[in-house]
């Protein structure tokens, strides 16, 4: 079987098709390059596109998709709920078949380098391909957001790995790099409060929370590792949302998330209303769940799967189904 990575950037647009669909064809109209899914969020007002293909060529896919996101998004025109910094504002490579985390972080050195050459974006290598142990994450490298870049960017230890030492005009910054598979994984509650939803994302994510006791500042640590989470309301929906990122879902899965969020929701007086999937799922995650929610009763995987997706309320928003959702199920096809 041939190497295949996957590749999942996210650009600041989500209500325009005409200019998605731009963008989500400059990459996928490379040779060997197959387009699995797009997920696009209107209030976010972020696209997050899935791609899978060799090495070479899941190169070439990500140069052009930054490359087509710089020319036609304006980020001095961007409004959105989700955190950003670029037009691509992260693009990440994953090891699926036959390929190696090292092998990532190679396609992303190569992509940020040619983008700050050819683009002049700077650029910041996060997760795996990092350069110092704080750029690892996304929330430092986001903190501020685009409006902020200028200022950030004009301190010593946040001098980009490559390009400029100051914003792109309209693109801001692309920030990529290599990582293990990420569930993007929303929690819809039944209230518009997202006062309640962040205190609910504070409490659970591995980073927790400050606060201050007799005049000390003291940290708290969430519940959940591997966890991030922020709180916020999602216009469309007409709701908030708890909003997770699962680092590594063999540490804290979808069942975990869903059951912490849900526990927490009902302790301040609400409901969970369902939940929603960004992007693609692998098939193990959903499995996972469904044998948390079957109490140890023994059933097949296309069984437990489909449990998970009821439990979880994956349809309340939006259809699901494992063929479109799962990237097993996007490969197969």
């Amino acid at each position: 079987m041939s190497e295949i990575i996957e590749c999942v950037p996210n650009i600041s647009e989500g209500q325009d098709p005409e200019r998605i669909a731009a963008i989500v064809q400059a990459a996928s109209s490379v040779s060997g390059v197959k387009l699995l899914h797009i997920d696009a969020g209107r209030a976010a007002n972020r696209t997050v596109v899935t791609l899978a293909g060799g090495p070479s060529e899941i190169e070439e896919a990500a140069y052009q998709l930054v490359a087509k996101s710089v020319e036609l998004i304006d980020l001095r025109r961007h409004r959105g709920t989700h955190p950003r910094v670029g037009a691509t504002d992260v693009c990440p490579f994953v090891p699926l078949r036959n390929s190696s985390m090292e092998r990532c972080i190679e396609a992303a050195k190569n992509v940020g380098r040619r983008a700050a050459e050819s683009l002049s974006i700077p650029v910041y290598f996060y997760e795996e391909a990092a350069t110092a142990p704080e750029r690892r994450a996304l929330p430092y490298l986001r903190q501020g957001g685009f409006e902020g870049l200028t200022d950030r960017m004009s301190r010593r230890e946040f001098r980009p790995d490559e390009g400029p030492w100051i914003p792109h005009s309209s693109a801001g910054a692309l920030i990529i790099g290599a990582r293990k598979i990420l569930i993007a994984y929303n929690v819809h509650l039944n209230t518009q409060s997202v006062e309640l939803a962040r205190k609910i994302a504070q409490e659970l994510r591995t980073s927790g929370y400050s606060v201050k006791e007799k005049g000390v500042q003291k940290k708290v640590e969430g519940k959940l590792p591997a966890c991030r989470a922020i709180g916020w309301y999602i216009e469309e929906y007409g709701c908030a949302e708890v909003s997770f990122n699962l680092l590594d879902y063999t540490v804290t899965g979808l069942y975990d998330a869903f059951v912490a969020c849900r526990d927490r929701a009902k302790a301040l007086g609400v409901e969970v209303l369902g939940s929603e999937i960004i992007g693609l799922v692998p098939m193990d995650a959903l499995v996972a769940a469904g044998r948390g929610f079957s109490k140890g009763k023994t059933k097949g995987e296309d069984v437990l799967a489909e449990l998970a997706i009821e439990e979880l309320g994956l349809s309340a928003m939006r259809p699901f189904s494992l063929s479109d959702k799962t990237i097993e199920g996007q490969l197969e096809r």
